[in-house]
């Protein structure tokens, strides 16, 4: 039976506030930043090739130990370990963008890029610290619910950040634009200035405590052992290879899609309106009924089911190149994406929390989203020269047959198996 109404719960709410200040960086330094090199007249493979200055996103394991299991000085009495952590990372973000946003890129395209960087880095700490507070504050019977929560305020930061932007730069620039978005990210602060530490995360910080241990006992307990515990799990490398898998087609689509709309003659204003607008219904939607029925489906049968949606919704790119200039084929294009990305997202968020020990929290989260990251990153960068090369058609039939060997994965072997006890 369904959970009498997961979405009211405080929780969930707050959870889903979170994840529009997690959602919204990500465009800043990827399709919307794409919009902005493309006006510039910064040519097609360079563009691509910028989706590297996401690559903290697929890094970003590497220092979450340092966030799951350090103490803010100062900060971190007064508003405990996560909290601190979430607001001194926000309170950066927000000045990095706006030194983003002064940038031009005919001009200093190296340090738009560093800066870039910079905000990415930033945003993948931010990811860190959000994953791990919305798990540790969640029961195991709301974590579907939860990741559908997080994906759809995850989502809204993304419209916001992708139409609102285009919006903003079409009348006012690139610099209201970014900077309006630096303001909103307040609100993540206001929920981690508001609402509790997780009693989890109070609990494990404080039975450290009481055992004293020297550097060398610390490093095996704090990095070396997350990643040890999980490889002791049956099935881990199916797992790593399913979650490189599952959204690298939607990845390498999405990190060309703006540009293909650009050189179809769609203006700014009309990505913003029915590209990312009109794609918002679509994504909630599918974002919150794939929470609540990978709840009721479980998350192996929701995964297969949401895959197969997934990948043919990247056919849809496929007729808007034939179409052209139609925005009522760009609608469609948009809303089939967005749902069923939306529903695939949801039914991941749950799936990777499943799988975190309550004990290393942001640092397991950190390694699989990483692991799914390196796709919008490492794969994506390379999606220009690849379109050039095979022709936009090719190149969206590649980005959905690419996801069979996640689909293949996930209908013969019980992934299941290596959920944390």
């Amino acid at each position: 039976m369904f959970l009498s109404n997961p979405y009211l719960d405080r929780r969930i709410l707050t959870v889903a506030a979170l994840g529009f200040s997690s959602g919204l960086p990500l465009l800043l330094t990827f399709s919307t930043l794409s919009a902005w090199l493309t006006s510039g007249g910064i040519d097609r493979a360079s563009v691509g090739f910028f989706a590297e200055v996401g690559t903290p996103y697929i890094l970003k394991f590497l220092w979450a130990p340092v966030l799951d299991h350090w103490m803010l000085p100062g900060l971190g009495v007064r508003f405990g370990r996560r909290k601190s952590w979430g607001i001194l990372i926000q309170a950066l973000l927000i000045l990095s963008i706006l030194a983003l946003g002064t940038c031009d890129p005919t001009q200093n395209l190296w340090l738009m890029a560093g800066l870039a960087v910079l905000v990415a880095f930033l945003s993948a700490s931010q990811d860190i610290v959000i994953d791990a507070y919305r798990i540790e504050i969640l029961p195991p019977e709301l974590q579907g619910p939860g990741s559908g929560a997080v994906q759809a305020g995850y989502r809204i930061g993304m419209l916001v950040a992708g139409a609102g932007a285009l919006f903003i730069a079409q009348d006012f620039g690139w610099f209201a634009a970014y900077a309006t978005m630096a303001a909103l990210l307040s609100i993540g602060m206001a929920i981690f200035i508001l609402r509790p530490e997780p009693s989890i995360s109070a609990d494990i910080i404080a039975a450290k405590r009481s055992h004293k241990l020297n550097f060398g006992a610390e490093l095996q307990r704090d990095v070396i052992q997350p990643f040890t515990e999980f490889m002791a799990r049956k099935g881990w490398v199916w797992v790593l290879i399913f979650i490189f898998t599952y959204k690298l087609g939607e990845a390498m689509a999405g990190a060309m899609a703006v540009r293909l709309y650009q050189e179809l003659q769609f203006s700014l204003k009309e990505i913003a309106t029915v590209s990312k607008i009109f794609g918002f219904v679509p994504t909630i939607v599918g974002t919150i009924l794939g929470g609540m029925l990978t709840y009721r489906l479980g998350e192996r049968r929701a995964l297969l089911l949401f895959g197969v949606a997934q990948a043919l919704g990247n056919l849809f790119y496929v007729l808007q190149v034939q179409s052209g200039h139609d925005l009522n084929v760009l609608a469609l294009c948009v809303g089939v994406e967005n749902f069923t990305g939306g529903l695939a997202a949801a039914a991941m968020g749950a799936f990777l929390a499943r799988l975190c020990n309550l004990s290393f929290t942001a640092t397991q989260f950190a390694l699989l989203s990483s692991i799914s990251g390196i796709g919008r990153t490492q794969f994506a960068a390379i999606s220009g020269t690849l379109s050039v090369q095979l022709g936009w058609t090719d190149f969206f039939l590649l980005s959905t047959v690419i996801t069979i060997p996640a689909l293949v994965l996930i209908a013969f072997k019980d992934l299941t198996e290596a959920e944390a006890l």
